[in-house]
C-alpha cells in the first residue's frame, strides 16, 4: 500500500520517471556500442549479436523494456496532466514559455517510438529490411543504410532522441543541484547522437561496404 501511495504522488512519478530515463539511457548507450562494432567488420558485429542470443539476453531484454517504456510514458503523460491542472487558469498568451527541447519532448516520444516499431520490423523481423537474413547483421546494416530515405528517417529519429536525453538529462541534473547541467546534458546527447548517425554515414558515404 506504502508503494503504491508513494507511486500516486507526484514525487513517485518523478522517481519512476528518473530510474527508467536512467534505465533507458543505459540500453541507449550500449546499444550504441554495439552498433559501433560494424567498424570491426561483419565477424565482430554477427558474432556480438549471436553471443547476446546465446546467453540468452535478448528477450528478457525486449520484456524489460516494454515494461520499462511502458511506465516512463505512463509517468511523463500523469505529471504533465498534474501540471496542467495546477494552474487551470492558463498562461499568458495561451502557452508556457518553454525551451524548444521541452516543448518538443511529447512529439519527439511519438517519432522515438514510431521508429522502434518500424526498427523492430527492420532489423529484428527483417520483413522491412532490403536484405532481411536472421543473423547477419552487418549486411541487413549496410543494406539499410545504402538507401536514403532509411538514412533520413534514421537521422530524424536520433535527432528526436537527442533532443529527448538532452532535456532529460539536464532536468534529472538540475534537480540533483549539478550547476553544469545544461553543458553535461548537451555533450550526453551529442555523443549519443554521433555515436549512432556515424553508422549509416559510414555506410551511405562507402567507408562501410
Amino acid at each position: 500500500m506504502q508503494t503504491l501511495r508513494l507511486y500516486r504522488s507526484t514525487v513517485g512519478k518523478k522517481a519512476v520517471m528518473a530510474v527508467t530515463g536512467v534505465a533507458l539511457l543505459l540500453f541507449v548507450v550500449g546499444h550504441m556500442v554495439g552498433n559501433l562494432a560494424i567498424f570491426s567488420g561483419p565477424a565482430a558485429i554477427d558474432g556480438y549479436a549471436a553471443w547476446l542470443r546465446e546467453i540468452g539476453i535478448v528477450w528478457p531484454l525486449r520484456f524489460g523494456l516494454v515494461i520499462v517504456v511502458g511506465l516512463h510514458m505512463v509517468a511523463a503523460v500523469q505529471l504533465a496532466r498534474r501540471a496542467r491542472k495546477a494552474r487551470p487558469q492558463g498562461y499568458e498568451h495561451g502557452r508556457r514559455p518553454q525551451s524548444y527541447a521541452a516543448r518538443t519532448m511529447r512529439w519527439g516520444g511519438v517519432v522515438i517510438a514510431l521508429f522502434v516499431v518500424y526498427h523492430l520490423l527492420d532489423l529484428t523481423a527483417g520483413v522491412a529490411n532490403p536484405h532481411g537474413v536472421q543473423g547477419e547483421v552487418y549486411n541487413n546494416l549496410v543494406a539499410d543504410f545504402r538507401l536514403w530515405y532509411v538514412v533520413l528517417a534514421y537521422t530524424i529519429a536520433v535527432l528526436a532522441l537527442g533532443l529527448h536525453l538532452r532535456h532529460g538529462v539536464w532536468s534529472a541534473l538540475q534537480s540533483l543541484g549539478v550547476t553544469t547541467s545544461r553543458s553535461i546534458a548537451l555533450v550526453v546527447a551529442g555523443v549519443i547522437c554521433a555515436g549512432y548517425l556515424s553508422v549509416p554515414a559510414a555506410v551511405f558515404l562507402g567507408v562501410v561496404s
